[in-house]
């Protein structure tokens, strides 16, 4: 199989069945195999039932459902579960569409490349040039993002990755089978750790513009902010420690 899509969803009835629409519609147009897999994180509305409904016109659609503490365990639950060469994650609103992933699989290491040629790792970014925002958060959430970013490559050791965060990110077989298997923070922090973990087991990295959509619902609380700060100092003594080798 050439590419799995993996969906995390907590309580997204409303808008789940628009997203996997609209992700199979694009995938339906390429030549190539696909699994789209939704990752049900102990969600406590419909769904799971709305995914359910959609397994017979989509047939490569997988539910999964999970009940761990957060975002990062619905990921790594999909990313380990899939069969695909390629493997994205996504988030459940299609805040980056689809169609961008045209841009990030020509650069993906395949099978019959030179590693120095490709990447193993793809991700999104608002930082780079050619990024486009389409922002209707506060203002305060897009400075205190902002600031954040600069905190996070400091004390990550990642400097050289302008968007740690976003949820559009690409991995080889090889890649996610080695990083997934070795992520230890499974809520918020766990994109910091991810690109921590391929960093140190030198996978090349390749940052991408996108165009970012974000509706200004999100369920990212401000509380979240200091979590993610305390869990990028137990990623960084996680790394000191020698846990992701």
């Amino acid at each position: 199989m050439y590419l799995s899509w993996i969906i995390p969803a907590y309580n997204e009835e409303k808008r789940i069945e628009k997203t996997i629409l609209e992700v199979d519609q694009y995938l339906r147009g390429r030549n190539f195999d696909y699994e789209i897999i939704v990752v049900d994180n102990g969600s406590k509305d419909a769904t799971s039932r709305v995914v359910e409904n959609l397994k017979g016109p989509i047939k490569n659609l997988k539910l999964m459902k999970t009940n761990g503490p957060g975002k990062g365990w619905a990921v790594r639950a999909g990313m380990l579960a899939a069969h695909g060469e390629n493997r994205i994650f996504a988030d459940a609103d299609n805040s980056v569409s689809p169609g961008q992933l045209d841009s990030f699989l020509p650069y993906v290491c395949g099978s019959d490349q030179k590693p120095d040629s490709c990447f193993d790792v793809v991700i999104g970014s608002i930082e780079v040039a050619g990024a486009k925002i389409e922002e209707h958060a506060q203002w305060y959430r897009r400075a205190l993002g902002k600031f954040s970013k600069y905190i996070i490559r400091f004390i990550a050791g990642l400097w050289e990755i302008r968007d740690t965060q976003r949820g559009f990110k690409l991995f080889s077989r090889r890649a996610a089978e080695i990083i997934f298997s070795r992520q230890r923070i499974m809520t918020w922090g766990f994109d910091i750790e991810v690109l921590v973990i391929a960093k140190k087991h030198g996978f090349r990295i390749k940052e991408l513009p996108v165009v970012w959509v974000n509706p200004g619902d999100s369920k990212v609380g401000l509380g979240a902010y200091v979590s993610t700060f305390m869990e990028l100092l137990q990623i960084v003594w996680n790394n000191i420690w020698g846990r992701y080798r």
